[in-house]
């Protein structure tokens, strides 16, 4: 019982956070000592609490079982890799565990499972830390609206953690303030989701945030409603979320009192230099050369970088052949391949053209300049001929670690310009160059909240407004078209691969990108629903969401499709992207993999945790 992580975080002496935090980040406070909670009960001590419990917003695992990546808040395994989104990337034998992940196999041993499922309860302890520590200050240092407001703090970052809980294990304890050793309650189950728990906690932040925060990594009122929003839609209650979508879409700001809107150009919200613009509804801050040896540098994500370029390590999360083919269009409208009846159109009957199997030294190869693509393509996925970023061409095989297994295609989404490199990134812990980044990580930007509203709209509302919503997010790039990628390859100098000829004048590739006229308002409600949600999958893409919005979709788990829709969709995945000859793509991760309806949806409980709580948690179905 003594080793639970799960009550091991309940504390007998709180941890006491250094309140000296008059510089701008909120996070990435240094832990300086232990103390009882008589000895907190002072603002001050307050304070490094909540900062506290901000701080586990980050997901390092480093501050629980051990291990940096396996709770990455980016979910580039639990929603990325295990979806059609991504290969896990580096060779086949690397991280098994990651492994597991994406060829289904994962059970409760898994130690990226157990990462997760203690950071999150970390973290919801450390708010119940504040929430307790609260009433024990009696020296007038706290007034009841400071009160008010960092208890609302508090639950909002109770609900984060409960809801990254629920969309990967759904069967979840939930644990609040009331949970202590002295009480006797600590032994708490998980007979069913906590969606109406997750719902209240957000509900309470929504109510008592201010509109504005003086730091940008506090929560404000409208990002908690955000999350409200969120959590309605896996809990499938679309007339709830679109209130609390609409009202966000209509007033929400950031922490600086800008109304929140797209950026004008997309690859912004990727940007280091960019951070906190007016789309990032809420972001966790991420930090470097601050004296954390780069551990406040997104650490989470320190695996997912080009083999080459960049950094130099490791090769991990690589865009899947299936997610960029998705970015072809129509030639005429510009619009997704979708057909009328809302299946899927032929985007993946043809690969798109690609360097697989080409030698980086290869200078008779040229990428596809003819097939009409969405002009997102190229600000997801690093492809060879394309300028990646301001790093010039992208090589190719180069730069994938073992393009056999994972095939050609790059992450793009976390990686920093090169031009930002001093600036922007840190060796993580000596040994990884350049891979802590400044980069934040946006958990829900209002491009997704427009998506989320369009999906309600299309459950219980309006089409047309639906196809208004989705609109507003294909205008970005629709409007900009100086935001495409420029630098068309033309030749190579010499014969000399490594000497790429590139037109800067003319965009890379054939973009192109339209916006619906009558077809998602006139449409059926399925061509909607599937309009809709393609437009995620091309928005969102490499950002973790896949996954769970297969999840979301399953009529098995209350979505609009029916039961074993997402095992379906996977499945079918799996036998396209293991059907190619093995010279040409080996994907040995991938082969014989099965995606199980009815067990493979959610994730196994860890087992150390089960065995370590006396009968109260109980495995996932079909689970060993």
């Amino acid at each position: 019982m003594k080793n639970s992580m799960f009550k091991f975080i309940i504390p007998a002496a709180l941890v006491f956070l250094t309140v000296s935090y008059s510089c701008k980040k909120l996070l990435n406070q240094p832990v300086v000592n232990q103390l009882s909670p008589s000895v907190l009960a002072t603002k001050a001590g307050v304070d490094g609490l909540l900062i506290g419990a901000y701080a586990t917003l980050e997901m390092n695992s480093n501050i629980t079982v051990g291990g940096t990546w396996g709770a990455s808040p980016s979910n580039w395994h639990f929603g990325g890799i295990a979806s059609d989104d991504a290969n896990k990337g580096s060779n086949a034998t690397d991280q098994p565990d990651a492994a597991q992940i994406m060829n289904h196999s994962v059970d409760g041993s898994n130690h990226y499972v157990l990462e997760k499922w203690t950071v999150c309860l970390a973290g919801v302890q450390r708010a119940n830390d504040v929430i307790r520590e609260l009433p024990l200050v009696q020296d007038g240092s706290v007034s009841a609206e400071y009160a008010k407001e960092a208890t609302a703090e508090a639950k909002f970052i109770r609900g984060v953690m409960n809801l990254e809980l629920a969309k990967i294990f759904r069967n979840v304890p939930y644990v609040d303030e009331s949970v202590t050793y002295s009480a006797g309650n600590y032994n708490v189950g998980n007979p069913g989701p906590i969606w109406d728990k997750i719902e209240a906690d957000f509900a309470a932040a929504v109510a008592d945030l201010p509109e504005t925060q003086a730091q940008a990594g506090r929560a404000n009122k409208y990002a908690a409603e955000a999350f409200l929003g969120e959590a309605y839609m896996f809990d499938h209650n679309y007339a709830a979320a679109k209130t609390a979508l609409t009202d966000v879409i209509n007033n929400g700001k950031t922490n600086a009192g800008v109304k929140y809107a797209l950026n004008a150009n997309f690859n912004d919200n990727f940007n280091a230099n960019m951070k906190n613009g007016p789309e990032a509804v809420f972001a966790i801050q991420m930090a470097v050369n601050d004296g954390s040896s780069g551990a406040n540098g997104n650490p989470g994500d320190v695996l997912n970088w080009p083999a080459a370029g960049p950094t130099g390590c490791c090769g991990f999360y690589q865009p899947s052949f299936t997610m960029v083919d998705a970015f072809k269009v129509d030639a005429v409208t510009g619009l997704p391949l979708i057909n009328a009846d809302g299946s899927m159109g032929n985007f993946d009957t043809t690969p798109l053209k690609s360097d697989q199997g080409v030698l980086s030294e290869d200078a008779t190869y040229m990428p596809d300049q003819t097939t009409p693509v969405d002009p997102r393509l190229d600000w997801t996925a690093g492809r060879r001929g394309i300028p990646f970023l301001d790093y010039g061409i992208m090589p190719g095989a180069s730069w994938a670690r073992a393009q056999g297994d994972a095939g050609p295609y790059i992450n793009m989404k976390n990686v920093y310009k090169q031009s930002q490199a001093a600036t922007a990134s840190q060796s993580y812990g000596g040994w990884a160059p350049g891979q802590a980044s400044a980069m934040n990580f946006n958990m829900i930007r209002f491009s997704e909240v427009l998506l989320w509203a369009a999906e309600c709209e299309v459950e219980v509302g309006s089409q047309l407004q639906a196809q208004t919503y989705v609109n507003m997010v294909r205008s970005r790039m629709a409007d900009h078209p100086e935001n495409w990628v420029k630098g068309r390859l033309t030749g190579y100098t010499g014969g000399d691969a490594g000497k790429p000829i590139v037109d800067n004048s003319q965009n890379a590739a054939n973009y192109k990108i339209g916006l619906y006229t009558t077809q998602i308002a006139t449409g059926s409600k399925e061509f909607a629903r599937q309009a809709v949600w393609f437009e995620r999958r091309l928005e969102l893409a490499m950002e973790g969401k896949r996954f769970f919005d297969l999840q979301r979709y399953d009529g098995l788990y209350g979505g609009p499709e029916p039961a074993g829709y997402m095992a379906g969709v996977l499945n079918a995945y799996i036998a396209k992207n293991t059907a190619y000859p093995t010279a040409f793509f080996a994907n040995t991760v991938l082969k014989n993999a099965t995606f199980t309806a009815g067990r493979n949806e959610i994730y196994p409980i860890p087992t150390s945790e089960i065995s370590s709580e006396q009968g109260a948690l109980k495995q996932n179905p079909n689970y060993p």
